[in-house]
């Protein structure tokens, strides 16, 4: 019985769509479901921002266990090994070469000709297949190019190395006999396609991407490209419950774990669903981790900046050092260090800044009769900024009280308020995580008003971030 192998194209798919990105700890939250469910191939899309993507691709490729972690690599040698040099840690690294064969999306997407493109997707599968066994080649809208150019390129494709050859039917128009008759006339145009896994893609515009799919699995292919969301594509959910309903028909299966399947969906379809585009720093959620990590004085500053890591940070050598000898001295005088703990002390000690932004005053009306308003001062430089705004809560209204000062949003990553002195004017902790460019970058405030230690943690936040991109 032949394994199909069902690659999900939901984090891709969602990056290219712009009304329903999703923050980068949604994209880790979707590979680790997905990677949960036994999902083969996970796919990123290839990389527009390299210092933020990239990092995207290393934390996904830290956290998978299961699943192949398949990025497109673009067509050219430095796109190529930008993405090498991000995937290659991963345990399932594979490199994809996409490229649309169709004459009208080779001149007015690719600007390239015939013999330009066949030249360029030679080229860069061999480059890839100097870094890794794992090549895909995706030929885009391949039910409607040349027939005779389609055969020409997969020839030379398959001889450089390729090791899955994916068709799409981009258009969607294809019913499954037409799919099955092109399919049939490939293999006997193309021999060598029978020395490869052959992959498939389907746009569902007919209602009719299960049909081809179980049409193309029937002719031979091994791989057919879902989506755990409703992405207009072959669905994760219910082609995986039929290749489990129809396996000895099919003589095919897969190792998809159907029965956690609908759960597993849903929760992705959760954070896909009702994108708001940032009206509030809390919309995107904030970062959920195990209570039960610590450390003590006798762990090494390796295995202390894991849990650096785990926390989303990228330090410099010099704050590692900081951190680590911080770090050192509170386990010297306790049993232990919690995840939380450590979150303080690289809020305090790493990447320290000057003041670029500074709280003058601020102002919150709140209540169960009113509309919750912030109105802050922010001084720059020698300038005074005003910035009204309201809120879900008080917090809520302060922070996008800033937004509106600085004119930027950044998507939060955590937010922590704790007390660490006891009585009637306690003392207020806030940690404020924001992350920009995919980089980390965390605040403190101490305040004995908590809306106050919100506000200066933000603000601490946003001054790192504003040096670091000066």
């Amino acid at each position: 019985m032949r394994n199909i192998i069902l690659s999900d194209v939901t984090i891709k798919t969602c990056a290219e769509a712009g009304s329903q990105q999703l923050t980068f700890k949604e994209k880790l939250e979707t590979a680790r479901l997905l990677d949960g469910l036994n999902v083969p191939v996970i796919e990123l899309p290839k990389i527009a921002h390299e210092r933020a993507d990239s990092l995207l691709i290393k934390s996904i490729a830290g956290i998978l266990n299961n699943s192949v972690l398949s990025v497109d690599a673009g067509l050219t040698k430095d796109s190529i090994e930008m993405t090498w040099e991000a995937l290659k840690e991963a345990k399932n690294p594979r490199l994809s070469v996409q490229a649309s064969l169709s004459s009208a999306r080779m001149e007015y997407v690719y600007r390239m000709k015939a013999d330009g493109m066949k030249q360029a997707v030679e080229e860069a599968v061999k480059c890839c297949v100097s870094l890794t066994d794992d090549v895909e080649f995706v030929a885009e809208d391949a039910t409607r190019t040349d027939f005779t150019y389609l055969a020409e390129v997969l020839e030379v494709v398959i001889a450089g190395g390729a090791s899955t050859i994916t068709l799409n039917d981009t258009a969607g128009t294809m019913l499954p006999v037409e799919y099955e008759a092109f399919l049939k006339k490939l293999y006997e145009e193309v021999p060598a396609l029978k020395n490869v896994k052959l992959g498939a893609a389907f746009k569902n515009d007919l209602n009719l991407a299960e049909a081809l799919a179980v049409t193309a699995v029937s002719c031979g292919a091994s791989e057919i490209k879902v989506s755990a969301a409703d992405l207009n594509t072959v669905s994760l959910t219910a082609f995986a419950v039929l290749l489990k309903e129809k396996q000895g028909y099919l003589q095919a299966s897969s190792e998809i774990r159907v029965s956690e399947i609908n759960r597993t969906v849903r929760n992705i379809a959760r954070l896909i669903q009702n994108k708001d585009q940032g009206n509030s720093p809390f919309d995107d959620g904030v970062r959920e981790y195990s209570e039960d990590i610590s450390y003590d004085v006798h762990d090494t500053m390796e295995e202390v900046m894991k849990g650096v890591q785990l926390l989303g940070y990228e330090l410099t050598e010099s704050d590692k050092m900081r951190v680590y000898n911080a770090f050192k001295n509170i386990a010297s005088r306790k049993e232990s260090v919690g995840i939380r703990e450590l979150e303080v002390i690289i809020a305090s000690e790493a990447m320290q800044v000057p003041d670029t932004y500074t709280l003058v005053n601020y102002m919150v009306t709140t209540g169960n009769a009113m509309d919750i308003v912030a109105h802050l001062k922010l001084k720059y430089g020698e300038e005074i900024l005003d910035g009204l705004s309201l809120g879900d809560g008080p917090v809520d209204a302060a922070f996008l009280a800033i937004e509106k000062i600085t004119g930027t949003h950044y998507e939060l990553d955590d937010f922590q308020i704790q007390s660490i002195t006891e009585g009637r004017e306690a003392m207020g902790q806030t940690i404020v995580k924001l992350r920009s460019g995919g980089l980390v970058y965390s605040g403190m405030g101490l305040s004995t008003d908590i809306i106050g230690s919100a506000i200066l943690a933000y603000i601490n936040a946003l001054n790192k971030i504003v040096y670091e991109e000066a």
